[in-house]
């Protein structure tokens, strides 16, 4: 079954958390902080397979997370790092974020990849809240959550040339004739609900065809299979416009000729000057012939190729294949010029102004990525770590804004999907906050 457009839902890895540990070790009566950090999450990566012509492996199998960062340990142990989830799709799959619409990327080169998804960072371990005055931190930092994302999925198939043309008007007769494919062939309009593939060699020259399914008037607008099909023409050097020779007049297989360039041209101003051999096809038909000479006059003054063919009977199929071959060997010498590398295609964090939101129902939010990863990596039971979490709220000129736009003590702040009661300093569960030298002296006592 062929499928060139689904949803499916990614989430990278969580990173693992920093140790919260120190030294025990005989005659170390007071050994130092020596607890280790978290492994990464792993990346969730789109990558270009070859050997993939659907995404309908993706029908049902929409979930893809990623393996979470490990813990640090104890004596510096770092922990280890989740492994990255590849996710395999065809050539010309172009990568849309569903929430927002915008292209994440447009994977056409074998072994392209695409990270969709970037791993959560590892939290510290308390060994980097060490500090010639502060000894002895009991604070190490959560791992940060990964990334989850929503994403559409769409194929454009890459095929040298591409069939197109009106319904039932002979594409997949051609193909089954060309190729070694076996489309569906019926006596009636939309036989051809998915583009079918074939490769075709012509002379020791290979090259592959996709026959396309039909388009009617209005398809720009999505009539028909409209979009369904059009995308598919984007990809293609050189588009076969094969014909119904032998429906009406000469003057109404023109018309219906224009009719189709017209949607290409409303589809993408790019169609319009895509090289196109046009077929007029059923020439075992004395309707076909009789208008041939009108049509060949005709196009041939447009500067367009045309060729008269009889898929049903072979009729004229050898000089089209040397004509398409020919137009192709100068459109890959084109494009040729500079060969592409495969890459790793990155996308770089959002960078989120700071913007405080007054809630209806009262208190306030803070929409900051730094803020609201500083939050998730923070444990709100520990004392310190609030202490630590005051001081970057500060640095990160969220108190300065949210003092700005009115909050007072008491006042409910969110974050992230923290909730925090807001006042000189974060509130706790304890009834009186201790200094660090009282905390100091008192681990020291401890030991």
């Amino acid at each position: 079954m062929f499928s060139d457009q689904v949803k499916i839902f990614v989430r990278s890895g969580t990173g693992g958390a920093g140790s919260l540990h120190f030294r025990r070790e005989k005659f170390v009566p007071r050994g130092g902080p020596d607890g280790g950090d978290g492994g990464r999450g792993g990346s969730v990566y789109a990558v270009a397979d070859s050997g993939l012509n659907t995404l309908y492996r993706y029908v049902n199998q929409r979930h893809f997370r990623a393996e979470h960062g490990g813990n640090g340990g104890e004596r510096t142990r770092h922990g280890s790092a989740g492994n990255d989830l590849l996710v395999p799709v065809p050539l010309g799959t172009v990568i849309h974020d569903h929430d927002t619409g915008a292209v994440l990327g447009d994977l056409s080169l074998p072994g392209q990849k695409l990270m969709v998804a970037r791993g959560g960072r590892g939290g510290l371990g308390n060994t980097h809240f060490a500090t010639s005055t502060y000894q002895a931190p009991r604070i190490a930092e959560k791992g940060e959550p990964g990334e989850e994302r929503t994403l559409i999925l769409e194929l454009k198939l890459i095929a040298d040339a591409g069939i197109v043309g009106l319904p039932n008007g002979g594409k997949s007769t051609l193909l089954s004739v060309i190729s070694a494919a076996r489309p569906k062939i019926a006596d009636y309009p939309f036989t051809t609900l998915s583009p079918n593939l074939g490769v075709v060699v012509s002379d020791d020259y290979s090259f592959v065809v996709a026959d396309l399914p039909g388009l009617i008037e209005g398809a720009h607008d999505g009539l028909g299979l409209g979009h369904d099909f059009l995308r598919h023409v984007e990809r293609t050097s050189v588009m076969i416009h094969v014909a119904d020779g032998a429906d009406g007049s000469a003057d109404e297989v023109l018309a219906r000729i224009d009719m189709i360039n017209q949607e290409l041209a409303l589809h993408s101003a790019d169609l319009v000057t895509r090289p196109q051999v046009v077929v007029i096809n059923k020439q075992d038909l004395p309707e076909a012939r009789a208008n041939w000479p009108e049509i060949e006059v005709a196009l041939t003054g447009r500067g367009v190729p045309v060729f008269p063919i009889s898929a049903a009977t072979n009729q004229g199929i050898e000089p089209l294949l040397r004509m398409v071959r020919q137009v192709l060997v100068t459109e890959r010498a084109r494009l040729a010029v500079v060969t592409p590398v495969p890459e790793t295609i990155i996308i770089p964090p959002q960078i989120e102004e700071l913007r405080i939101e007054r809630l209806r129902g009262g208190g306030y939010r803070v929409h900051n990525r730094r803020a609201e990863r500083v939050i998730s990596m923070t444990d709100m039971a520990n004392e310190e770590a609030l202490d630590r979490l005051q001081d970057l709220l500060r640095l990160f000129g969220v108190s300065k804004a949210l003092e700005k736009a009115g909050v007072v003590d008491g006042d409910t702040v969110f974050i992230g999907e923290a909730e925090l009661a807001w006042g000189n300093v974060v509130e706790v569960p304890t009834s009186r906050r201790l200094t660090r030298k009282e905390r100091e002296a008192r681990l020291q006592d401890e030991e």
